[in-house]
């Protein structure tokens, strides 16, 4: 949940400083619900804590309020997304899947809302899918406009796409200070830049404490014992980490790096992602 956690932790920040917030999951997994111990939220846009709000979004929703937008009858509307063809369509068209889901994230972000009775949000917040599956939601927009070419399906990819190159839309990488999501994350970075511009900053989580000196360390040689072995191999883990901190602070150069400690903890819960949101908030005040 390493992404999930973070994502909810800088929602809790963010609401904290009096932003009325929403944080969006994608693929509808309901990670946010189980961290706040509550029940699921589903497609709603539901309060989990002092202007906090959180939703969970699924393509089958996202498609069907998004057909029902296109059209001036629900009933029309309800038709054309039961029907064969239309689903046949919607599977083969590029992008489009994608394009409701990132265009449901745009409308959370507006000041005026579809509907009459939903209220604007501060600050909204997305648990995107990983790497390429993320990337290629940012995409979605670009890609789908290019299909389209023209008309009014067109005309609103290409109001989305807009708004996440703008400076009014930020990207936060989430990475272990591991060998492969470090390369993932600069690999993300990458693909980033070629069609958006630089990530805003980069999020390690997970991180040991140094806990052992390497002459500390040293010094047990010879010596033996599970606790001995645990001192040694929490020590090199920390090694490691830090190697692998470098080598990202190093690839992805002036781009903010924020790190957030290993919790030791069975399982995370609100009172350990409140303490990492304490200390997200710290380091990007």
């Amino acid at each position: 949940m390493g992404k999930t956690t973070v994502a909810l932790a800088l929602g809790l920040a963010a609401a904290r400083r009096g932003l009325r917030t929403i944080v969006c999951e994608v693929a509808h997994q309901e990670r946010f619900s189980r961290l706040m111990g509550r029940e699921g939220v589903g497609y709603e846009e539901t309060e989990i804590a002092d202007n906090l709000n959180a939703i969970s979004l699924d393509q089958q929703h996202t498609l069907e309020e998004w057909v029902t937008y296109q059209l001036p009858s629900k009933t029309l509307a309800g038709m054309l997304y039961r029907s064969g063809i239309f689903q046949h369509l919607t599977s083969a068209a590029p992008g489009i899947k994608e394009l409701v889901t990132i265009g449901k994230i745009w409308e959370l972000a507006q000041l005026h809302r579809k509907s009459k009775d939903a209220r604007p949000y501060d600050f909204v917040v997305v648990d995107s899918p990983a790497t390429g599956h993320g990337l290629g939601m940012l995409r979605a927009p670009r890609t789908f406009a290019d299909v389209a070419r023209v008309g009014p399906i067109r005309h609103q990819a290409d109001r989305i796409h807009d708004f996440i190159v703008s400076d009014k839309t930020g990207v936060l990488a989430v990475a272990l200070p591991e060998e492969m999501p470090v390369n993932e994350t600069l690999e993300y970075r990458d693909e980033l830049m070629a069609f958006r511009g630089e990530l805003d900053a980069v999020v390690v989580n997970g991180l040991y404490p140094e806990r052992f000196t390497d002459e500390e360390i040293a010094s047990l040689n010879g010596h033996r014992g599970p606790a001995v072995r645990a001192a040694i191999t929490e020590h090199h883990r920390y090694r490691g980490q830090q190697e692998e901190l470098e080598r990202l602070g190093g690839g992805v150069g002036d781009v903010p790096l924020t790190c957030l400690p290993f919790v030791f903890a069975a399982e995370l819960g609100l009172p350990e992602v409140e303490e990492l949101s304490g200390v997200l908030e710290e380091q990007i005040a």
